[in-house]
Protein backbone atom coordinates (compact mmCIF):
# COMPACT_ATOMS: atom_id res chain seq x y z
CA UNK A 1 0.00 0.00 0.00
CA UNK A 2 1.72 3.37 -1.03
CA UNK A 3 1.97 6.22 1.24
CA UNK A 4 2.81 8.45 -1.35
CA UNK A 5 3.30 11.80 -1.27
CA UNK A 6 -0.02 12.03 0.97
CA UNK A 7 2.15 11.16 4.03
CA UNK A 8 3.72 14.16 4.40
CA UNK A 9 0.63 16.47 3.47
CA UNK A 10 -1.37 14.35 6.74
CA UNK A 11 0.00 13.55 9.60
CA UNK A 12 -1.45 11.23 12.01
CA UNK A 13 -0.35 12.17 15.62
CA UNK A 14 -1.56 10.38 19.04
CA UNK A 15 -3.37 7.41 17.18
CA UNK A 16 -4.81 5.05 19.91
CA UNK A 17 -7.60 2.27 19.97
CA UNK A 18 -9.56 1.46 23.01
CA UNK A 19 -8.96 -1.79 24.71
CA UNK A 20 -11.68 -3.94 24.96
CA UNK A 21 -11.75 -7.26 26.87
CA UNK A 22 -12.73 -10.86 25.30
CA UNK A 23 -16.14 -11.24 24.24
CA UNK A 24 -16.35 -7.55 23.73
CA UNK A 25 -16.93 -7.24 19.98
CA UNK A 26 -16.89 -3.75 19.72
CA UNK A 27 -13.80 -1.15 19.85
CA UNK A 28 -12.86 2.45 18.31
CA UNK A 29 -9.33 4.20 17.65
CA UNK A 30 -8.69 7.69 18.07
CA UNK A 31 -6.20 10.14 16.46
CA UNK A 32 -5.54 13.70 15.25
CA UNK A 33 -5.32 14.08 11.25
CA UNK A 34 -3.19 17.49 10.43
CA UNK A 35 -3.42 18.77 7.03
CA UNK A 36 -0.37 20.48 6.03
CA UNK A 37 -1.34 20.82 2.36
CA UNK A 38 -3.12 23.83 0.30
CA UNK A 39 -6.05 21.53 -0.36
CA UNK A 40 -8.88 20.06 1.84
CA UNK A 41 -8.71 16.60 2.46
CA UNK A 42 -11.42 13.62 3.63
CA UNK A 43 -10.96 10.49 5.43
CA UNK A 44 -13.04 8.42 3.49
CA UNK A 45 -12.54 4.45 4.55
CA UNK A 46 -10.61 3.19 7.06
CA UNK A 47 -9.41 -0.94 7.28
CA UNK A 48 -8.05 -3.10 10.14
CA UNK A 49 -7.33 -7.10 10.34
CA UNK A 50 -8.88 -7.00 13.84
CA UNK A 51 -12.26 -6.00 12.55
CA UNK A 52 -14.93 -7.70 10.50
CA UNK A 53 -16.22 -4.19 9.63
CA UNK A 54 -14.44 -0.78 10.44
CA UNK A 55 -16.53 2.62 9.54
CA UNK A 56 -16.25 6.25 10.40
CA UNK A 57 -18.77 7.69 12.86
CA UNK A 58 -19.12 10.67 14.73
CA UNK A 59 -22.01 11.24 18.14
CA UNK A 60 -25.18 13.45 18.01
CA UNK A 61 -27.88 14.51 20.33
CA UNK A 62 -30.89 13.03 18.94
CA UNK A 63 -34.17 12.80 21.30
CA UNK A 64 -32.31 14.17 23.86
CA UNK A 65 -29.98 11.35 23.74
CA UNK A 66 -26.63 10.52 22.17
CA UNK A 67 -26.05 8.57 19.74
CA UNK A 68 -23.37 7.65 17.79
CA UNK A 69 -23.97 7.62 13.46
CA UNK A 70 -21.92 6.58 10.53
CA UNK A 71 -20.66 8.75 8.11
CA UNK A 72 -19.21 8.98 4.88
CA UNK A 73 -16.11 11.07 5.39
CA UNK A 74 -14.04 13.14 8.08
CA UNK A 75 -12.89 16.20 6.62
CA UNK A 76 -9.61 17.55 7.36
CA UNK A 77 -9.34 21.40 6.32
CA UNK A 78 -6.33 22.89 4.06
CA UNK A 79 -4.22 23.57 6.70
CA UNK A 80 -6.26 22.55 9.60
CA UNK A 81 -7.24 19.50 11.89
CA UNK A 82 -9.87 16.78 12.67
CA UNK A 83 -9.79 15.33 16.13
CA UNK A 84 -10.73 12.05 16.53
CA UNK A 85 -11.60 11.86 20.36
CA UNK A 86 -13.99 9.17 22.41
CA UNK A 87 -17.72 11.23 22.28
CA UNK A 88 -17.20 12.55 19.12
CA UNK A 89 -15.30 11.36 15.55
CA UNK A 90 -14.08 7.81 15.86
CA UNK A 91 -13.09 4.92 13.52
CA UNK A 92 -15.08 2.32 14.43
CA UNK A 93 -13.98 -1.48 14.77
CA UNK A 94 -17.16 -3.61 14.37
CA UNK A 95 -17.20 -7.58 14.99
CA UNK A 96 -13.62 -8.03 16.67
CA UNK A 97 -12.01 -11.10 16.01
CA UNK A 98 -9.75 -10.55 19.22
CA UNK A 99 -9.24 -9.13 22.49
CA UNK A 100 -7.78 -5.56 22.11
CA UNK A 101 -5.46 -5.88 25.14
CA UNK A 102 -3.68 -2.70 26.26
CA UNK A 103 -0.41 -2.49 25.22
CA UNK A 104 -0.55 -4.13 21.76
CA UNK A 105 -1.01 -2.43 18.63
CA UNK A 106 -3.25 -3.04 16.30
CA UNK A 107 -2.40 -2.26 11.98
CA UNK A 108 -5.19 0.13 10.49
CA UNK A 109 -5.30 1.61 7.12
CA UNK A 110 -6.39 4.85 6.41
CA UNK A 111 -7.87 5.83 2.93
CA UNK A 112 -8.46 9.63 2.02
CA UNK A 113 -10.80 10.91 -1.14
CA UNK A 114 -8.11 11.22 -3.62
CA UNK A 115 -7.22 7.56 -3.27
CA UNK A 116 -3.67 7.58 -1.18
CA UNK A 117 -3.45 5.66 1.91
CA UNK A 118 -1.50 5.48 5.34
CA UNK A 119 -0.83 2.62 7.17
CA UNK A 120 -0.76 2.96 10.74
CA UNK A 121 0.44 0.63 13.68
CA UNK A 122 -1.92 1.77 16.80
CA UNK A 123 -1.14 1.49 20.36
CA UNK A 124 -4.19 -0.13 22.16
CA UNK A 125 -4.78 1.69 25.41
CA UNK A 126 -7.34 1.52 28.53
CA UNK A 127 -9.72 4.22 28.11
CA UNK A 128 -12.05 4.93 31.50
CA UNK A 129 -15.74 5.37 30.43
CA UNK A 130 -15.82 9.60 31.90
CA UNK A 131 -13.69 10.19 29.32
CA UNK A 132 -15.95 9.54 26.67
CA UNK A 133 -18.26 12.89 27.58
CA UNK A 134 -15.10 15.09 28.05
CA UNK A 135 -13.33 15.02 25.13
CA UNK A 136 -13.50 17.34 22.16
CA UNK A 137 -14.67 16.76 18.27
CA UNK A 138 -13.28 17.82 14.88
CA UNK A 139 -12.25 21.35 14.39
Amino acid sequence: MSAGPLAAEIQVTDPYARAVPAGQRNSAAFMVLSNHSGEDRALVAAESPVAETVELHTHVMADGMMQMRRIERIDIPAGGTATLAPGGLHIMLIGLGQPLDPGTDIDLELRFDDGETLDLEVPVRRIEMGQMHRSGTAH
